[in-house]
């Protein structure tokens, strides 16, 4: 039991959802940088594990596999439960964290308010400022990136896709969007295009992709590792795309990012950052979820009030004031 005596150790346990995940990690960062010797283990869902490989003094990190109602949550608290914790931060609000031994808790309720999710943790994890996302990216990852990429020409990272129909704006608008931003007077003319998705999202894509000329053309759909496609996404200059993952992947690379929100709350799910701005259908969400015939099982997309002209102009918007504030 004397081991128990002394604390060690920053326990974070984030969401299962890349985007959330992405949004967490400045809860994170502020604990590292207050604890900067401390080991840390990170317990999420299996697709945003990937996020925190090259963090700095990571001893582990605990996929949320999960299994039954509770059975994952009992194989965290079983790997957990023997530690004494310098610090404990519950991010899903589960009993774990009130169970385990530390020196500090943060514990996180969710509750329903008009509040971006990053304000909501700062609220209620009681923060000294507002979390900012960051991503740890090995040197050797953003080397690799540009590699390959190659070129030093300006290049703009599209995200075409969703992990839902209804928040897809059509593929078709995209490549017309894609073609005036990169064309003759465009604010990226003549810059190469990278393309991005999931492998099993490559069909959702392909007119995006068709829509490009090969020479300028940078398939980055399939990229294996979260981490890859931040280090190749902050070489580029410009993101525009769907509100997803990869979204908040791009404000938390730094680059300038452009979200496009229907069915989703921009208030609440925006991209984060000085350099980033939204544009939306002229429904507002409450419009679009409050309709009387909307099923969420629906894969229709409700984006189809959005316009190539107001996603040109918001990206035109954007980037200007990006500029300005480099």
């Amino acid at each position: 039991m004397a081991a128990l005596s002394t604390p060690s150790g920053l326990l974070f346990i984030t969401a299962n959802r890349i985007g959330d995940a992405v949004l967490s990690s400045g809860v994170l960062g502020q604990l590292m940088a207050a604890n900067p010797d401390q080991p840390v283990t990170v317990a999420c869902g299996p697709v945003p594990a990937g996020l925190f490989a090259d963090l700095p003094n990571l001893e582990r990190i605990h996929p949320l596999v999960r299994r039954g109602r509770i059975g994952h949550w009992w194989d965290l608290w079983r790997a957990t439960r023997p530690r004494h914790w310098q610090v404990v931060a519950d991010l899903r609000g589960s009993l774990i964290g009130w169970t385990l031994t530390a020196d500090r808790r943060l514990m996180f309720r969710p509750a329903k308010r008009h509040e971006h999710r990053i304000e909501e943790l700062a609220r209620q994890l009681r923060l000294p400022d507002l979390p900012q996302p960051q991503l740890w990216i090995a040197p050797s990852r953003q080397a690799k990136a540009r590699e390959i990429l190659g070129e030093t020409t300006p290049i703009l990272a599209v995200g075409p896709t969703a992990n839902w129909g209804a928040k897809q704006w059509p593929a078709d608008r995209f490549a017309d969007a894609v073609t005036r931003l990169t064309g003759p007077g465009g604010i990226l003319a003549g810059a190469r295009v990278a393309v991005f998705g999931t492998e099993s999202e490559r069909a959702m894509a392909a007119p995006v992709l068709a829509a490009v000329p090969a020479e300028r053309r940078l398939d980055c759909i399939g990229t294996t590792h979260l981490l890859d496609a931040a280090a190749l996404l902050q070489c580029c200059s410009f993101y525009f795309g769907n509100d997803s993952g990869l979204m908040h992947l791009a404000a938390a690379a730094g680059i300038p990012t452009l979200g496009l929100f229907g069915p989703s709350p921009e208030w609440r799910y925006r991209p984060w950052g000085a350099r980033t701005a939204v544009v939306r259908t002229p429904e507002s969400y409450e419009d679009l979820v409050g309709a009387a015939d909307f099923d969420h099982r629906r894969q229709a997309s409700l984006m189809t009030g959005l316009t190539v002209d107001a996603v040109v102009e918001a990206a035109e918007a954007l980037w200007n004031n990006a500029s300005r504030c480099r």
